[in-house]
Order: structure tokens, then sequence, then C-alpha cells
């Protein structure tokens, strides 16, 4: 989605107080968040009724994607989720109550399957991805603060205008470039992920079929196990071809002595049926011309 703000004023999210202990906005130390959290799921919002999110308490009212923001967005989720281990799950625009005054989604997570037993709610993500078009960097900087606060490990965001990549870095506070030539790795994922995959189409796919490849993807196989009965079943028609060619040519030296090159290679290039017939042929040939005479049914 690409967030737009309600008339750059400060909204408070229902039930919190400009007053509240530890809430912190711009200007204020984010990182004082009042604990314990909010669990993940008890929203400020109402999910898929609602298009409203708020980051710190500001209101932002999520507006339907324009072309390169959903592009980008179909091509992460076609690239992340294959990726993902047994036991976690992929899941796009997944609405999170981040801390008592931020509930927005990312557009690409991963997390654990299941309900966590410490909160009785699903689990928090522990990947997040961000396509990031229209939006502020200021929106996509305090998400990736209060998502890292609350607990996520890895958050990663993708800029569709510029086409680069980037991670959030703990250590520097900040967005990280990523080398696009590398690839990227996480215990929650079966393999590395090339960099430029997020942003390329053709990598993407490519990323994809391995990932499949590597979980032993049944599809997968069978189409491999075909194109291997069909490379035998090829290779032994070939072999079968090859052989009437070899006793044709044994068959003209011992009738006619030394077979000239023209007509080796003529032999060499015929189907089964032309050389079947020159065969037959050798058994009443007078000479080796005789054999070749009659090539109105020759076929290569």
């Amino acid at each position: 989605m690409d967030p737009k703000h309600d008339a750059g004023r400060m909204l408070f999210a229902p039930g919190v107080s400009s007053s509240a202990t530890g809430l912190s906005f711009p200007g204020g130390d984010h990182r004082a968040a009042p604990t314990p959290f909010p669990r993940v799921d008890d929203h400020l919002v109402e999910p898929e009724v609602s298009r409203e999110e708020y980051i710190r308490g500001r209101k932002i009212v999520t507006m339907g994607a324009n072309p390169p923001h959903a592009e980008a967005h179909a091509r992460l989720d076609m690239v992340i989720t294959p990726h993902v281990r047994a036991g976690y799950v992929a899941a796009s625009d997944l609405l999170t109550r981040v801390t008592h005054a931020s509930n927005f989604a990312t557009d690409v997570s991963v997390r654990k399957e299941g309900i966590d037993p410490k909160t009785g709610a699903r689990y928090l993500e522990e990947l997040s991805f961000e396509i990031v078009n229209e939006q502020s960097l200021r929106d996509v900087t305090e998400k990736a603060e209060d998502l890292m606060q609350r607990g996520v490990r890895r958050v990663f965001a993708v800029f569709v205008k510029t086409g680069d990549i980037r991670e959030w870095s703990r250590s520097k506070n900040e967005f990280v470039a990523m080398n696009k030539n590398a690839t990227f790795d996480d215990p929650l994922f079966i393999r590395p992920i090339r960099v430029q995959a997020l942003v390329d189409a053709t990598l993407a796919e490519a990323e994809v079929v391995r990932a499949l490849e590597v979980k032993g993807n049944p599809e997968l196989a069978r189409i491999h196990r075909e194109g291997q009965q069909a490379g035998h079943k090829e290779g032994h028609k070939e072999g079968h071809q090859e052989g009437w060619r070899a006793a044709l040519l044994e068959l003209l030296r011992e009738r006619f002595g030394e077979v000239p090159a023209a007509a080796e290679a003529r032999v060499r290039c015929a189907g089964i049926e032309q050389v079947r017939a020159w065969t037959k042929a050798v058994l009443s040939a007078a000479c080796m011309d005789d054999v070749f005479a009659d090539v109105a049914g020759e076929s290569a």
C-alpha cells in the first residue's frame, strides 16, 4: 500500500493520551516504549475494513497501490514465499500492533506458524519487507525502528524508484544499502536469495525454481523425470538408427569394397527407413551404384 498522511495532523490512537507514560513521537526517544507490549492482534483499527494505520499515534490512510508498487509487491511475494522453511509462513499486508501507538502492516513478513503460548496470539513476525514508492522516508524509518523495538529480527526495504534494496541497521539506526550482486540468507530460508531478484522479474523466477527444487516440489520433480525419460528414449532411438547405419556400411564393404566418402555421408545422414531400404538393395545389387540408384524414397 502507499500510505498517505491525514492532513499532517498528529492523531493519537484510540485509548492513548498525549501524556501516556513512555509514549514518544518525532523529537522524543522512541525507544522508551511502555512495557509490556500489547498483543500483536490487539488492533487500534479494524483489519480488512478500515484503511487506517497508526505510526506512533499519527494516523496514516493506506491507499490502493499504483502499478510500480503493486508489481514490486507481487514480485516480492513470489520470491519470499517458496523460500520459507517448514514451520514458518510468509504473509502479505499483515496488520500488526507494533507498539501502544503504532498499528500498521508491512508488505511481506515471515513468522513462525501457530499460536505463541506466551501471548495466546499469533507469533510476531521475524522478518519484515517494505515496498517504498510514495511512502515518506520518515514513515518507513519509524516503522523500522518500531518493528525492531518490538522484536522483529530483520527489516528490509525495497525502494521502487531507485531499485535499491536496503536492510535496517540497528547499530547505525538507518537503512543500509545491500549489494545487488550478492545473496542474503536467514535461518528461516531454505537457501540464500539473490538480492537483485527482489527487483528483477527474470531473476525472481529463477530463484523460485531453485527454491522449489530444494524443497523437492513434486511437480518440478515430475517435469525433471519426464525430461530424463524423453532424453533416454531419444538416445535409444538414435542408437538404434546408428546401429542400422553401421550395419549397412559393413555390408557395403563386404560386397563392394571401400565405401566412397560421399556414399558414407549419405548413409550417415539418412533416415532409418531409407537405411533399411538400402540394406535390402545390397542383397540384389550388382555394384554399389545400384544400391543408391533409387533415391525417390530417401529421407533425411
